[in-house]
């Protein structure tokens, strides 16, 4: 099922570890989260610089070759003139970068003092050249940032040592999945904030291996730094699909954080419209009706605002209480879905089997045949949080004639075992998991290339409605999937019996002997723990 790497470590990106550990050593006491913007700024630089240049010194040696009747020129005036020929590049789907804007320049000018200034300038030059993609966009907080001109200068040559915008680098996406791999770092080092604009990428991939969407309206309305789109054309590609076909919509509250998802989606080549602004009080895609939505939103959201949507056409199924937002957010992903879309996102366990008026709503949704296939998730996966995770996949349509009709069944995935630990704080999926969960899911759907579907004890289950009903309109995979059955090892019992009574016996007797190794320890030290009264 899965076509393209899982990518949780670096891969052939054997540089990005020590790329980011030098990086973040030269922000000294500079916080993470301005950092984070004058670095990946940086980045962006870099890599339309690299592209550019690379053009350049094509066009240099074309004007100069008189096999290559389209360029080449004896009149070095004339060849000055193609190999700054803004056309030369734009058709190309290049950047045509000005001279103050190009990294050449600013390395000459790396040890001057005035470089952050220079840097600052670049960024509007480019925003001049590109007002329609780029306004307001690039950072200019490079000549009254906390580092030093030095250290700014030492961060310009680290990245000088990388190139991005080479024909090969391109075809290895390395700026791309640096620029990843340096969100990722830059939210594990922000903690709790960081998650405002990224989740892991184990967690975006196994949605959109669920979804596969191969063409249409995408959207995500809590975007980040816009890591659902940028899987969606990874899976695009991966199966030779065209990224052309897709369109995508979004909406970010924070600034900042909007900037990040802007240049993510610039670096890959895609153009989307993403929207700055609060989702719930001000939809920005007010009659979007999405093919897909993938999103992770801030879920358990606390006085929210629940007054200010009284009467709101998205509220179809009751008003959740101000006190947590997450059945805001799931009535918002099914009022913009298409009428045969499908809905992939992260939500806390809670909103399973919280009660009360979420409760209501719960029920209203389920009775609606809104789900198609809830997935409860190990622990860990985030290091943004430790509050557990499932994923809900909710469809207006369960008799599009895409699969068969599942009218009335809803599918429930308990992969909560289904991990890799890498680290003592992170848990992750390999490549096999994400297969299994996706490949368990499409087979139930009735896509005949994953073979036939079967209820798994402990694993899956495909429920009726009417399961649901008597299990109070709770959706916790658990209760649904029973436990895993162990199979028979062939022993009798009373063999295995004696085997386990003597490992207990052996153990008792280990623990015996160390707990006299231990007095005999203390006393050489002068404590005696049996003459010690602590009553």
């Amino acid at each position: 099922m899965t076509g393209y790497n899982n990518n949780s470590g670096n891969g052939d990106l054997h540089f990005a570890d020590e790329l980011w550990k030098t990086a973040n050593k030269l922000r000294g006491s500079v916080e993470s989260a301005e950092y984070k913007h004058i670095v990946l700024g940086l980045l962006f630089l870099k890599y339309i610089s690299d592209a550019f240049e690379e053009r350049q010194q094509y066009l240099i040696e074309e004007t100069h070759n008189p096999d290559n009747p389209d360029y080449y020129t004896s009149v070095e005036s004339d060849a000055e003139f193609v190999c700054e020929d803004k056309d030369e590049y734009l058709g190309a789907n290049i950047f045509w970068v000005p001279k103050e804007a190009r990294w050449s320049y600013l390395m000459e000018n790396a040890t001057q003092p005035n470089l952050g200034k220079l840097i600052d300038e670049a960024m509007l030059a480019i925003e001049r050249e590109y007002p329609k993609y780029l306004k307001g966009l690039l950072p200019k907080i490079y000549a009254h940032s906390a580092i030093s001109p030095q250290t700014l200068g030492e961060i310009v040559n680290l990245f000088s040592t990388i190139g991005f915008g080479t024909k090969d680098a391109k075809a290895k996406d390395v700026l791309g999945r640096t620029y990843e791999y340096f969100i990722k770092m830059f939210a594990k080092t922000e903690g709790h904030r960081g998650g405002e604009f990224y989740t892991p990428k184990c967690v975006v991939r196994l949605i959109v291996e669920m979804l596969e969407p191969y063409e249409g309206r995408i959207y995500d309305p809590a975007c980040g730094s816009g890591g659902m789109f940028v899987q969606s054309l990874k899976f695009i590609q991966a199966h030779n699909g065209n990224g052309r076909r897709i369109s995508i919509y979004g909406q970010e509250l924070n600034e900042a954080t909007w900037r990040i998802c802007k240049m993510n989606l610039a670096i890959r080549g895609l153009e989307g419209n993403i929207a700055l602004g609060n989702t719930f009080f001000d939809d920005r895609h007010r009659d979007l009706r999405a093919d897909y939505i993938l999103t992770n939103p801030p879920f358990n959201m606390k006085e929210w605002g629940a007054d200010r949507v009284v009467g709101d056409v998205r509220l179809k199924y009751g008003r959740p209480p101000n006190s947590n937002a997450n059945y805001m957010w799931i009535q918002h992903f099914i009022h913009h879905l298409a009428p045969i879309g499908i809905a992939g996102f992260v939500m806390a366990n809670g909103s399973m089997s919280v009660g009360g008026a979420e409760g209501e709503i719960r029920q209203k949704i389920i009775e609606g045949d809104l789900v198609d296939c809830i997935v409860a998730c190990p622990p860990q996966l985030f290091f943004t949080t430790q509050i557990p995770v499932c994923l809900w996949f909710v469809t207006k349509d369960k008799a599009d004639k895409r699969c068969r009709n599942r009218q009335g069944e809803t599918l429930f995935i308990d992969a909560r075992k289904l991990f890799v630990k890498i680290s003592r704080v992170q848990n992750d999926f390999t490549d096999e998991h994400i297969a299994k969960i996706a490949g368990t899911y499409h087979a139930w759907r009735g896509e005949k290339e994953e073979g036939e579907y079967k209820d798994i004890s402990g694993f899956c289950k495909s429920a009726t409605l009417d399961d649901i009903r008597s299990h109070g309109y709770f959706l916790t995979p658990g209760r649904y999937v029973g436990t895993e059955i162990v199979e028979d090892e062939g022993e009798p019992f009373e063999e295995k019996m004696a085997k386990l009574t003597s490992q207990l016996a052996k153990q008792f007797k280990e623990s015996e002997e160390l707990q006299k190794k231990i007095r005999t320890n203390l006393k050489d030290l002068g404590f005696n723990i049996d003459s010690n009264n602590t009553d």
